[in-house]
């Protein structure tokens, strides 16, 4: 790509960036609308009545399987990712973890409990394979880094939430409905998935060599052989999942799902932390190297505290657009899933604008550092619970408030967002070392994996008995996302220095 791109106008005008951008754009736009459709449903469905046609249970276990669920869709990135660069590389992944989570959201719409557990196994499994492979592949497609690819992932960015914003319209319409019910909104977030997995399919030619070949295929591999017992440890590790989910849904041991969720906190923390170590031992870096993967460790802590409160959106706020809201719009009440597309519809109008921002403050030398851009999310995600907490206050007192305290908090969140989690995404890719580069984005989803953990345990503590709670909850979210903002800032120059010159 020519210099040229660097400007603010390539932003906009797509000529300036490659056809495979649009192929994983429209990719994930259909993943997305599968998985934030679904996920509009599933605290909804599970705490709903048997009459009503839900599993009744109630909220502290709804909100921790639905952590645990949103956890795994992105803990599964981290072998997703290793597959693909010791395996099958990234293209093939994408298309394999399509066809899996298509079948996945099929499964959900049978109506039945073992169903419900077995379809968001095998979502988890399938997107597990496609989400870190389809991002890595768009890092690929701007070698030269820069500001390029800044407003690449910015445009790929814009393709996600079309679909998150697009996905609880379709499936709350309809599983929310009287007249269609919860699994015909599963069942179109199949549809969506299969929508995907053709267009990925017709046009993965426009994508070239970008994520074609496993790491040791590469011509700039420095080992031309695959890892041992690669398939072997694949195997041995669905098996285990077979076996532990075909015990859990027969009866022979009994899941409870807070313990497990606490038990799965600590579980990643673990994972995390050993993967780091065997890194920096055995993944013999440089110097330079092991300074950026420092960087690439404190960005996974911050995202997670960050996804900690942002994934409310789906458990706490989403129950409590259900029930504390007033939903009449014109003499109709509209689904409390809907609510769920503001923060897409919002990233949509102001997402241009911020890519457009970060290119012109980089040709003039004032582009903010990737610590600060993160600071910023951090600091608007605890403003954005500051406004639940007075919303909080009027439910406590016997209001049925209006949605506008919920969109001022999806606005403030979404401004944060814009400022962590697509900058996050082009910081692993400058950041990464190459030959690594799948496995990075895989443990920086697994920072989204352990703040959906947290969000869904933190989601729990809202009890609908005890709701004058709920205001000095909301608080406790502020001061976390808040102190960890300041936080960064503090130590913003030592962080800048370990990043070198990638900026």
């Amino acid at each position: 790509m020519s210099d040229s791109v660097t400007t603010t106008d390539s932003v906009t005008n797509f000529r300036h960036h490659p056809r495979g951008l649009y192929t994983l754009f429209f990719t994930e736009m259909w993943e997305r609308f599968s998985y934030y459709g679904m996920r509009a449903l599933l605290v909804l469905f599970m705490t709903a009545g048997i009459a009503d046609g839900g599993l009744a249970f109630d909220d502290v276990s709804a909100t921790a399987i639905y952590g645990l669920y949103t956890a795994a869709v992105y803990l599964a990135s981290l072998p997703g990712g290793w597959i693909a660069d010791r395996l099958l590389g990234a293209q093939r992944c994408v298309w394999y973890g399509g066809l899996i989570i298509m079948c996945g959201h099929f499964i959900l719409a049978i109506p039945a409990v073992p169903t419900f557990f077995i379809g968001l196994i095998v979502v988890v499994l399938g997107t597990g394979l496609l989400k870190p492979n389809v991002s890595a592949i768009v890092g690929e497609l701007y070698p030269q880094g820069g500001a390029a690819c800044d407003a690449g992932y910015t445009i790929f960015y814009m393709g996600i939430n079309l679909g998150a914003m697009l996905g609880p319209l379709v499936c709350s319409a309809l599983g929310e409905s009287t007249r269609f019910g919860w699994h015909y909104g599963f069942a179109a977030a199949g549809v969506g998935m299969l929508l995907g997995v053709i267009q990925f399919r017709l046009r993965a030619s426009s994508l070239g060599e970008a994520g074609l070949l496993p790491a040791h295929l590469r011509p700039d591999a420095s080992s031309g052989c695959p890892p041992r017992f690669g398939w072997l440890g694949v195997n041995i590790g669905l098996g285990l999942v077979v076996i532990v989910a075909a015990l859990g849904l027969t009866g022979v041991i009994t899941i409870n799902a807070l313990s497990l969720a606490r038990f799965s906190t600590s579980v990643i923390v673990i994972i995390a932390v050993g993967f780091f170590v065997c890194l920096y031992l055995f993944g013999h870096l440089d110097s330079d190297e092991k300074k950026r993967v420092g960087v690439i460790i404190i960005l996974v802590i911050c995202a997670a505290v960050f996804w900690s409160g942002f994934e409310q959106a789906g458990s706490s706020l989403n129950l409590f657009a259900e029930r504390y809201t007033d939903r009449i719009f014109f003499g109709r009440e509209i689904p409390a899933g809907w609510f769920q597309s503001i923060n897409a519809m919002f990233i949509l109008i102001i997402s241009p604008f911020i890519a457009a921002l970060w290119v012109n403050l980089a040709r003039r030398n004032l582009n903010p550092s990737i610590p600060l851009k993160f600071a910023l999310g951090l600091i608007q995600l605890g403003l954005g619970f500051l406004v639940m907490v007075f919303a909080a206050k009027l439910v406590v007192s016997g209001d049925r408030v209006l949605p506008t305290w919920l969109i001022f908090t999806y606005l403030l969140h979404t401004t944060g967002e814009l400022c962590l989690s697509p900058v996050g995404l082009s910081a692993i890719c400058k950041l990464a070392p190459k030959r690594f580069a799948s496995q990075m984005m895989g443990v920086w989803f697994l920072g989204f994996s352990l703040g959906n953990l947290i969000a869904g345990l933190l989601a729990g503590r809202f009890d609908p008995d005890s709701l004058e709670q709920m205001p000095n909850l909301y608080l406790q979210i502020v001061s976390l996302g808040v102190a960890t903002g300041i936080l960064l800032l503090i130590f913003i120059k030592p962080i800048k220095k370990m990043m070198g010159p990638v900026e």
